[in-house]
């Protein structure tokens, strides 16, 4: 008997879990699922064995859905939006290789084979469950059959009436049929999105505009774009990573000003949230709304121009890309127009890794001072440079520490900081020091970038940096935006005053009520500003 009751408990459960942490209550699990109603109905009306097939199928089906559920709740936790079983399966190595960088190698081949056998368990416990609850109804069909007459007329009854308990949940439940209906919804309009998709990545204000017609009011500038890792709106506005990010913020806006330089800042509404880092960077650069890998792939094969690509064409600009946390090929290069990138592997660096940051953004920038920005390119033409920064990646444990510039040397002097730092899995695991560390790693990498400015930045020098996306849920809120601050630091007046029309806020630090744009449209807003003449392609 008490076999019997967790099987009823466990298939109850998966018909009526919620798919996000939050959902997660007792109240949640006290409903009545109309599904476990018609099962038993069905059950009822089946011979022996198609009934066990049957049944068997049920509970493999609710052990897919459950699976699901979990999914769910971690891209909710972590990205903002839910599982997509068309596109995110790719993701999980992703999640490996984070946890491995936060954990260790031994750590994470345990979580995984752990999570591999809790997923077998489950599917195997569900169908025998199911199965088992089957050759019950079978061998008392008459209380069987006056039982679920019984919870189907309360459960139309629960649902005529509305009638909820603890916390407004409903009493009647349809979770699963809902679930199955909203993935199934997914699916259809992912693989529509994708052909649609494609024509609109076909489309191009700027695609074919003539080379001496591209940003001819940024010809002779030093341009860096720089994108900050997890740089959101809530290091601004929220109250307890905010202080100090201000801080910092307001003090080197002084800083700069006290060096020359003037700046403006806004904010973007994110294509992406807590991660996947690569679709911030491309919606921004592309103009396009690149939301899923599906889009990226396509965008990274299309001609669709970027912002780096038109400095690229003008001829007139040497591109380099500097990506400290690109560890293995990256075709994306060529999309990118970059005629040469420095990846992990080819910035010297020998000191620690920073949880999954494979250097301080302090090194990355002096190597990208020594190896790039100090050199002169050829034949007299100027220089573009895309910079990706990694410090402030989760789970913000260890963080480095800003160190005198001329005693970097080859990283060696990050090992004392490393070691004296918080661990990973203390931090990882408690949200308000997962907070208040994330937001002591978003002031490291704006002095570092801020400071190198000031350090090696000339007169010609037009700095944009911004973030790519709020940090995860656990830390920006649950119901955050998915804005991101952007900013644009240069000498010359020009520059700036090209801008104006933007209505942004002066200095490091946008004001709550600074425009908010999609940042999708930022492209045409800026190449538009720097002079560029639109020469639309279609096709």
């Amino acid at each position: 008997m008490g076999v019997t009751v967790l099987c009823a408990a466990l298939v109850i459960a998966a018909l009526v879990m919620p798919n996000t942490v939050v959902g997660l209550g007792p109240a949640k699990f006290l409903r009545i699922p109309s599904e476990g109603i018609i099962a038993a109905a069905v059950a009822l009306a089946l011979p022996r064995r198609p009934r066990i097939v049957l049944a068997a199928v049920f509970g493999v089906v609710l052990g897919a859905l459950t699976l699901i559920n979990f999914l769910d709740m971690g891209f909710n936790e972590y990205l903002g939006r839910s599982f997509n079983a068309i596109l995110d399966w790719s993701l999980l190595s992703d999640a490996e290789s984070y946890l491995e960088d936060t954990l260790g190698k031994t750590a994470t081949v345990a979580v995984s084979v752990g999570a591999v056998v809790l997923v077998v368990l489950l599917f195997v416990l569900l169908a025998l469950a199911t199965v088992r609850l089957s050759n019950l109804l079978a061998r008392h069909p008459g209380r069987a059959t006056r039982g679920t007459l019984i919870a189907g007329v309360v459960w139309i009854t629960c649902s005529s009436f509305g009638l909820q308990i603890a916390g407004g949940v409903p009493l009647a439940s349809d979770r699963t049929a809902s679930a199955l209906e909203i993935k199934a919804r997914q699916v259809r309009d992912t693989l529509h999105d994708e052909a649609e998709f494609r024509k609109v990545a076909k489309v191009d204000a700027f695609g074919n505009t003539p080379a001496d017609q591209l940003v001819p009011d940024l010809r002779g500038k030093d341009m860096i774009f720089t994108f900050i890792e997890s740089y959101g709106r809530s290091a601004i506005e929220d109250p307890i990573m905010a202080p100090g990010v201000d801080k910092t913020l307001d003090a080197q806006t002084e800083a700069l000003t006290k060096a020359g330089y003037a700046a403006k800042s806004g904010w973007l509404t994110s294509a992406t949230y807590g991660g996947s880092s690569w679709l911030g960077h491309s919606t921004t650069m592309s103009g396009l709304w690149v939301s899923n890998q599906q889009r990226y792939r396509t965008v990274m094969a299309s001609d669709h121009l970027s912002i780096t690509k038109a400095f690229q064409k003008t001829g007139d600009f040497d591109t380099v890309g500097v990506m400290p946390g690109i560890q293995k090929g990256w075709p994306e290069q060529s999309y990118y127009g970059l005629d040469k990138v420095y990846n992990a592997f080819q910035l010297g660096y020998k000191g620690p890794k920073f949880s999954w940051s494979t250097m301080p953004d302090q090194y990355a920038l002096q190597q990208f001072q020594d190896r790039v920005h100090s050199k002169q390119p050829a034949d007299g033409k100027s220089r573009m440079s895309f910079l990706i920064l990694t410090s402030s990646h989760q789970p913000w444990a260890p963080i480095p520490k800003m160190v005198p510039w001329d005693q970097l040397g080859d990283g060696s002097v990050f090992d004392a900081i490393q070691k004296a730092g918080n661990k990973a899995s203390d931090v990882i695991a408690d949200t308000t020091r997962s907070r208040q560390e994330y937001g002591k790693s978003i002031q490291y990498s704006v002095t570092a970038l801020t400071q190198w400015l000031e350090r090696y930045g000339n007169d010609n020098t037009v700095l944009v940096f911004l973030g790519d996306h709020q940090p995860i849920a656990r830390v920006s809120g649950n119901h955050a935006s998915r804005d991101v601050p952007i900013s644009i630091v240069a000498k010359d007046p020009k520059v700036l005053d090209a801008i104006n029309s933007w209505n942004w806020t002066d200095g490091l630090r946008p004001a709550h009520n600074a425009p908010v744009w999609k940042m999708s449209s930022f492209r045409d807003r800026f190449l538009t500003a720097y002079g560029s003449t639109p020469h639309p392609k279609t096709n």
